[in-house]
């Protein structure tokens, strides 16, 4: 059978069979967990026994798992491999490891990948249960100091002289501090606030730059930020932390990047630990492909990222901003012999995101009698009956109601119409359109690029010649309610 020589740097999906091209090692670490290995490199500490890491996902066809065994497994002095979903995960490979490791009387710790015990996967040790365990809780609860303690606790166990620590447990949320000593201080009060809100596996791996970057970015634009990790949103531990926090620090605004949503699609919406902020929560993606990817393809972010950080985040009312860090390009390590992948952010992507946030803080800042705000209907063609159309939907009452709301909550809205009939009349009839006379656009279009100026001509010609232009100026179908503004996109 042909046997690929996998390159340094390339990460590839298990299919085909790969000789990773690994020298023998003291320890190997085999996880399907990017961030784990990427941890597990990071705590490689110089002058430690020679160490190995792999990729299970990169050995996923037999002959792979076969050379690997042969070439590594057989050669070391403690293999350690964890396994999420179970023997049945990976059968093949888990066999011949545990048949190696008997046969050679090699230290062997089969460890789920997860924070659940499995029997089965105990039974393969040959390493004491205690000492499984021990190696399980610093994977268990991650983070920098009990990734280091791993590796030393791991070359205590093959006989070499190294100081190690008991596993530390992880708070299910917490606050972050990139500085350390700054961990417990509070935030200066009064100032521009905005939460951060990420998974703690991201704290757990020290997948941190997205954060750190994310905190810079808001800084830059005077929002003071409080970063927290969370386990997920629908932990009770972790919620319950999430809203104590954010009712001590309310903060002006939330940017969330977790995934999925606590409410369920056509179900009534439950309520979420962010909405004890009450603030507009934005949701920013950190993506789970690379940018070169994101870039070069025609479907923008992966179907699994669409579902988990945009649809199902809708469903708890949080506001799409875009994606601000995407997986980095496998980085080969040397020392472990492994491609590395971590989470990289992309500078201009945050200062959006950023700014969008400052932006959202400034409008919460408004008082609600000098807020301004649009309703821009959808215009289907075909026929004016589709105007707003919304299946199921009565769009115009809808936003008569939303404007009766506004006008309650303090918003300056005047002259609203009996009913969405007669604002859908109106709207359509032309008679209150707002007039923009074509000197003041031709000023604002012409501070435009050329290439845009260009464009726009080739495709719609000129403006006068527009069907909404009379007399020299724009005839808007849009209809004022004080600070309010209802408006018909153009067909």
């Amino acid at each position: 059978m042909h046997l690929l020589a996998a390159a340094p740097g390339t990460v590839l999906d298990g299919s085909e069979a790969v000789d990773l091209g690994q020298t023998p090692g003291d320890i190997a670490v085999l996880s399907a967990a990017d961030t784990e290995l990427a941890a597990l490199s990071a705590a490689n500490e110089h002058g430690a026994p020679e160490l190995r890491l792999a990729n299970l996902l990169r050995l996923g066809h037999n002959l792979s798992v076969d050379v690997y065994v042969e070439s590594v497994v057989a050669n070391a002095r403690l293999v350690v491999v964890r396994l999420l979903g179970g023997v049945a995960y990976w059968r093949y490979g888990i066999e011949r490891v545990a048949e190696c490791c008997r046969d050679n009387g090699i230290a062997l710790a089969v460890l789920p990948g997860d924070d659940q015990p499995d029997a089965e996967l105990a039974r393969l040790c040959t390493l004491s249960a205690a000492a499984s365990q021990r190696l399980w809780l610093y994977c268990v609860h991650g983070g920098s100091a009990n990734y280091r303690n791993f590796l030393r606790y791991a070359a205590h166990l093959i006989g070499e002289a190294a100081e190690w620590a008991e596993p530390v447990p992880v708070l299910r949320a917490g606050v972050y501090r990139r500085d350390a000593a700054a961990a417990g201080a509070a935030l200066p009060s009064g100032g521009p606030t905005a939460a951060l809100v990420f998974y703690r596996a991201l704290y757990q791996a020290g997948h941190l730059a997205p954060v750190d970057a994310l905190v810079a970015a808001l800084g830059e634009c005077g929002v003071q930020t409080l970063p927290v990790y969370v386990s997920s949103l629908k932990d009770p531990v972790a919620a319950g932390t999430l809203a104590a926090l954010l009712s001590e620090t309310p903060p002006d605004v939330i940017l969330n990047a977790t995934g999925f949503a606590v409410s369920r699609p056509g179900e009534a919406r439950t309520r979420s630990p962010l909405d004890g902020g009450d603030a507009p929560v934005l949701q920013v993606v950190f993506a789970g492909g690379t940018e070169r990817a994101w870039r070069e393809g025609t479907h923008g972010l992966s179907a699994r990222d669409i579902a988990m950080n945009v649809a199902l985040p809708e469903v708890d009312g949080r506001i799409l901003v875009r994606a601000v860090a995407f997986k980095a390009e496998a980085a080969w390590d040397a020392r472990t012999q492994c491609s590395i992948v971590g989470t990289a952010p992309v500078a201009n992507r945050m200062d959006f995101a950023a700014a969008l946030a400052a932006a959202w803080v400034r409008l919460r800042r408004t008082p609600p009698t000098d807020r301004r705000i649009a309703f821009v209907l959808a215009n289907y063609p075909a026929r004016d009956g589709r105007i707003g159309n919304g299946v199921g939907l009565d769009t115009p009452a809808g936003v008569l109601r939303a404007l009766h709301a506004l006008a309650a909550a303090d918003y300056e809205i005047t002259g609203l119409p009996k009913d969405g009939d007669e604002l859908m009349r109106r709207a359509i009839s032309g008679r209150d359109a707002v007039r923009w006379p074509l000197a003041r656009y031709r000023c604002a279009f012409d501070r435009l690029p050329q290439a845009v100026r260009h464009a726009v001509t080739a495709r719609w010609g000129a403006p006068e010649d527009d069907p909404l232009v009379r007399h020299g100026e724009f005839r808007l179908p849009v209809l004022r309610f004080g600070n309010a503004v209802l408006a018909v996109q153009p067909a």
